[in-house]
């Protein structure tokens, strides 16, 4: 498999974590509310929700590391381009929905990545 695809898969799946992270561990903290642009008392009301939320973006990262490390080559990147698609709908979902800036920070990495794996890089 090549070595880009496997390294821009990778990174979409590292940022998934942070993303974990955030909404599911610092969501009420300075650090998550500046991230998501949340008041305190919103954040404290949407916790749980928001926990949820980040426990599927393990999800995503989990099937992206799958995919990275997957030992056959052509089933690696039907599971890539899986959860990359996966990501890249959430994304578009999360930009008409939630906020536009999700498209720039989930979306275009994902399609950026598959891109990179379909071209077979």
């Amino acid at each position: 498999m090549a070595f880009l695809s496997a390294i821009a898969t990778a990174l979409v799946g590292i940022l998934h974590v942070y993303i974990l992270i955030l909404e599911m561990f610092l969501w009420t903290t300075p650090r998550g509310r500046k991230a998501f642009k949340l008041t305190a008392d919103y954040a404290e009301k949407t916790k749980a929700l928001a926990a949820n939320q980040g426990l599927y973006n393990g999800f995503l990262a989990a099937g992206l590391a799958w995919g990275v490390l997957h030992p056959i080559p052509e089933f690696a990147t039907q599971i890539r381009l899986f959860f990359l698609g996966c990501v890249v709908v959430a994304g578009l979902f999360g930009a008409a929905t939630a906020s536009f800036r999700i498209l720039y920070v989930q979306a275009v990495p994902a399609a950026a990545a598959a891109a990179v794996v379909l071209l077979g890089w």
